[in-house]
């Protein structure tokens, strides 16, 4: 996915989310409900770590330089890990802590209308910003599943925000909920435990963000089927009689590196040999943009 389609997605959420934990808020000092409380923790939670994925985003694309010769790409996994660690300590343990805080004092709540009011807007425009992030998500990959593209995709930001927002949707339901039983059972302890489980809903969603980030700044290889499409485009080229391997990592979700060891025919020269390696590499960068830096080793079998 292109830089621009995820400052959109992020744009979006984060505009959603600003309203959405104002009201939630304003909504808890009228009911005194823990998990509107809750909730409104959880969308300021959101609407920082967009901030800080709009800012990881644009630190990204600083051009490299003689101390980072990669560029800055990998500082976008950077700022995603830091936002799945706030998801874990701030969104899930404020909720967790809230959740049995209320448990162990229960508070009567007031004013439901108003709490279902604001989670119906929240919903809504939860609803809006999720259909912008899947309908972006979709586009960028249209071969695949969604299960397998959400394993494989690069493009954290928009796979926190799809997160973020599923967990958002099902807190809202839990909240509801917990509302809706604590009014009809006349038990305000249904409301302390819908925190809880927004918090452990929160924690679940933490724990993928956590995992899935550290693999992107460690280094994840680009999708196999792009290796294998850069495998044959330099063993089609005069002089190569095989390529060995085809090493790449992804440095961002739209910045691949690729090194590519090659055997050349014994019979041409060395001067050959040499414009043939510009020539599988500007033919690389040409046909694959997402790949901003090639390099072709020659190997010689017999050692290599």
């Amino acid at each position: 996915m292109a830089a621009s389609g995820s400052n959109r997605v992020i744009i979006t959420a984060l505009a959603a989310n600003v309203g959405i934990a104002v009201a939630k808020f304003a909504a808890a000092a009228f009911t005194g409900s823990s998990a509107m409380l809750t909730e409104g923790v959880h969308s300021l939670v959101d609407s920082t770590n967009q901030v800080l994925l709009l800012y990881g985003t644009r630190r990204s694309r600083r051009p490299a330089d003689m101390q980072h010769p990669f560029g800055y790409g990998r500082e976008l996994y950077f700022w995603s890990f830091v936002v799945a660690i706030l998801v874990f300590s701030l969104g899930a343990g404020v909720s967790l802590y809230e959740g049995v805080l209320h448990l162990l004092s229960p508070e009567p709540t007031r004013d439901l209308g108003v709490a279902f009011a604001v989670l119906g807007v929240a919903g809504a425009l939860e609803g809006w910003s999720t259909w912008e992030a899947l309908r972006e998500f979709s586009r960028a990959n249209r071969d695949k599943g969604m299960l397998r593209a959400l394993r494989e995709t690069k493009d954290a930001p928009t796979l926190i925000i799809l997160l973020e927002n599923g967990g958002a949707l099902a807190g809202l339901a839990i909240a509801a909920l917990g509302l809706g039983l604590a009014w009809l059972t006349g038990n305000p302890l249904w409301d302390g435990l819908a925190s809880v489980l927004i918090g452990v809903v929160l924690g679940a969603i933490a724990v993928m963000l956590i995992v899935e980030s550290k693999g992107l700044l460690i280094g994840e290889a680009a999708d196999p089927a792009l290796v294998e499409a850069i495998r044959a485009c330099a063993v089609a080229h005069p002089g190569v009689v095989a390529v060995h391997e085809v090493l790449t990592v992804h440095q961002a979700p739209d910045m691949v590196v690729s090194v590519i060891s090659a055997d050349f025919d014994d019979a041409i020269s060395a001067r050959d040999v040499e414009q043939t390696v510009r020539d599988i590499e500007a033919e690389v960068a040409r046909r694959f943009p997402v790949v901003t830096r090639v390099y072709v080793r020659p190997l010689d079998p017999a050692i290599g």
